[in-house]
């Protein structure tokens, strides 16, 4: 029934990967199980017959979903079921559509879903790095058109060593973390973060994880042989008309050329420009001598992008005017928003974020519930995009993929830097809303962050920066540029978006996307060192508004005080059913939060100022003191009793305080002296080992009044006698 081809890839330590097809999902185009130890994706893939109507673009659709049943658990949730993706989820299908997207035919417009699953699970082999490679297998044994193969794999170095496709519990251990997409021949993309490396550090992981995609692609092109699938459909999703786009080269091209080279930073004004172009091309066609407008729109483009592009090549100016190296004008400021707990306002050329800090208690930290991992997140990072950043008359609909992407880039430039957990005691989010956008905006986001922690006195152990890099190229010539501080434009019209965030000391995130074939690592070494100049004059302008964390907290920012109690006391401060610490936040104001960490009690106070922390630190501290011999409280009579009183010197912790221990006189009645509900000081002068019973001491603490002097007698009395 089933006609099985299995391909295994050995990786070379003892470990294998195992493609098979034939077996599971055969209706689709394609379809690949990818097996490593107990681990199994399942890769479809289907691709329409034709393009729909009016499509001129590669209309592709990249899933990665985990099953929650491939590690033996329930989802949560009220349905219990899948749901909408997780940012992880969302994140790894970026990742692959980012390096598949490249490789389909220019000309290939028909809409084509790709679906890896996770199906069975392994907690330590970690599938993210090895979705590519599945939706790779599977597009090479269908007949969809496809420039492949390719894969990826995430290399790591740890204790110095690099290691490819690491487990989860090696990574822990890790100072660089990156998963790479290339083919057999071209790096497509790279992601990922590291802890202050160097440049060449960066680029001998990249050399190493292409090895092994190498190895990766030769046993896909053979995969496909096996299976008997390497032909591939004919199509015809596109139809020109080439004398027409000779009319629109020839007619458009100089003054598009010099439009370019005439033009301004302004964004806006440089659309204007070039529309009115092509504008005028269109003019000279009417009703009766009309003429495809979509064609000349789709022929203008590829005119204004080869202007753009021979104007970096051939006269070294780019499209605002600016030199290859050259970083557009920055402006920063830090608290432009009195009323947050850190805030920072970072604006370069026509890019502008506004990023906030807000400091809050382990209750608001993120919970992480995915299929592979659960636990909780202190720090966190969102990004906002905004229609009306680049002057959209757009609504906003949700979080787009792009802003988890862009918002996860920016978390690992800056979480390496932040304070350990013993420094800071809080939970942080950090937003950066974009007011405006003509290209690097997580980059602006990355800077605009270093500075609003700074600005809230969050210890941030170094500034981070970011910048991100282009690349202009020439097959025919082999010139190139390279471009800091790329625009929207120069992204969309280059070969490159490369971008890299880092301190003084070394890289700590990167992010790159490559469109075109043949990029050298001469061409990357260059990158990555005139990104650093780059990020180094960044980070100079930023130390000049502030060059280190504020040394204490705003005014009205929460404090948070932590304090360690045996194990034994949790349960008297929680008290029955929480009365205790309820009573405790109700009375105070405060919140309290109690964990058992390592055979102890970790408690956190938070509260809104310090006269709230002061006083449910006092009561939890009374709560928790264990009382010695010695000791002086100030206690309150709670029961007088013939014998003596019964005084609270800590809660629900009494001590007798005998009659013969109230003063140094004789007393008859206690109530003379004392009365119920009366503050009074007194000392432990004994505990019970056994019943654990206290005894008190008001007398010790008084004044012993002088004894009396034995009387004289009289000389003369004494002769008398």
């Amino acid at each position: 029934m089933f006609k099985v081809k299995e391909k295994i890839i050995d990786l070379g330590d003892g470990r294998t990967i195992t493609l098979e097809t034939g077996r599971m999902a055969r209706q689709a185009d394609g379809s690949v199980l990818l097996k490593m130890g107990k681990t199994m994706l399942l890769a479809t893939v289907v691709s329409a017959i034709e393009a729909k109507e009016d499509t001129d673009f590669m209309p592709l659709s990249v899933e990665y979903k985990e099953k929650y049943a491939s590690s033996g658990r329930f989802p949560g949730g009220f349905l219990k079921r899948e749901a909408r993706p997780s940012d992880y989820e969302i994140l790894i299908s970026r990742l692959v559509d980012r390096a598949l997207r490249p490789l389909f035919p220019d000309d290939f417009h028909a809409e084509t879903f790709v679906t890896i699953s996770l199906i069975s699970a392994d907690m330590d082999i970690i599938p993210d790095a090895m979705a590519g490679l599945a939706a790779s297998a599977a597009l090479a044994i269908s007949d969809i058109p496809f420039n492949g193969p390719m894969s990826e794999v995430r290399v790591a170095r740890i204790n110095n060593k690099f290691v490819v496709n690491p487990t989860a519990t090696q990574l822990k251990e890790a100072d660089i973390d990156l998963i790479v997409g290339a083919t057999y021949d071209n790096i497509l993309m790279v992601e990922g973060e590291m802890k202050e490396v160097s440049e060449s550090e960066m680029l001998e992981a990249l050399k190493i994880a292409h090895d092994t995609i190498k190895i990766h692609c030769k046993a896909q092109m053979e995969f496909a042989q096996e299976a008997g699938t390497t032909v591939k459909r004919e199509y015809c999703h596109e139809e020109n008309d080439e004398d027409l786009r000779k009319k629109v080269w020839d007619e458009t091209y100089t003054k598009c050329y010099q439009a370019a080279k005439t033009s301004t930073a302004d964004k806006h004004k440089r659309i204007i420009t070039f529309e009115a172009i092509i504008t005028e091309f269109l003019s000279q066609y009417t009703e009766e001598n009309p003429v495809n407008e979509k064609l000349v729109k789709k022929y203008y483009h590829d005119v204004l992008k080869e202007a753009s592009r021979r104007l970096v090549l051939d006269d070294n100016i780019r499209l605002d005017g600016r030199k290859p190296d050259e970083i557009r004008p920055i402006m920063c400021e830090i608290d432009p928003l009195p009323a947050t707990h850190g805030s920072a306002l970072f604006t370069r050329g026509e890019t502008q974020s506004l990023t906030t800090v807000t400091l809050g208690t382990k209750l608001d930290e993120k919970i992480i519930d995915d299929v592979l991992n659960k636990g909780k997140e202190k720090f966190t990072l969102h990004y906002n995009f905004p229609p009306f950043a680049t002057g959209e008359a757009k609504p906003a609909r949700g979080t787009s993929r792009r802003e988890i992407g862009h918002g996860n880039l920016a978390h690992r430039a800056l979480k390496n830097m932040m304070p350990s957990d013993d420094e800071n005691p809080y939970a942080i989010r950090v937003v950066s809303d974009i007011l405006e956008s003509n290209g690097s905006s997580s980059m602006a986001t990355v800077c605009a962050g270093t500075l609003a922690l700074m600005d809230a006195g969050i210890k941030l152990r170094k500034p981070v920066s970011g910048i991100a890099m282009g690349l202009i190229t020439d097959k025919e010539t082999k010139k190139y540029a390279i471009l800091s501080d790329i625009l929207g434009d120069e992204d969309h019209l280059g070969d490159m978006d490369f971008k890299v965030t880092g301190t003084r000391d070394g890289i700590t995130a990167a992010q790159m996307d490559i469109k075109v074939e043949g990029l050298s690592f001469e061409i990357l070494t260059k990158a990555l060192d005139q990104a650093k100049a780059g990020r180094l004059h960044i980070l100079d302008i930023m130390s000049q508004v502030i060059a280190e964390p504020r040394p204490e907290l705003k005014p009205h920012a929460p404090r948070i005080e932590m304090l360690s109690i045996p194990k034994e006391l949790i349960g008297a401060l929680i008290g029955p059913g929480g009365k205790v610490i309820q009573e405790i936040q109700r009375v105070t104001g405060a919140t309290i939060i109690v964990e058992e960490i390592d055979g102890h009690g970790d408690v956190n106070i938070f509260g809104e100022n310090a006269e709230i922390i002061t006083a449910a630190l006092d009561w939890v501290k009374k709560i928790v003191t264990v009382p010695e011999i010695g000791q002086v409280y100030k206690g309150k009579v709670k029961t007088i009793v013939q014998f003596g009183a019964f005084v609270e010197i800590l809660p629900n912790k009494d001590g007798l305080l005998h009659i013969s221990e109230i003063e140094w006189r004789k007393i008859d009645k206690v109530e003379d002296v004392l009365k119920e509900g009366q503050e009074v000081e007194v000392k432990i002068i004994d505990i019970d080992p056994k019943t654990g019973k206290i005894k008190l001491s008001r007398k010790e603490l008084l004044p012993r009044p002088p004894r009396p002097e034995p009387e004289k007698r009289n000389p003369e009395q004494n002769q008398n006698k």
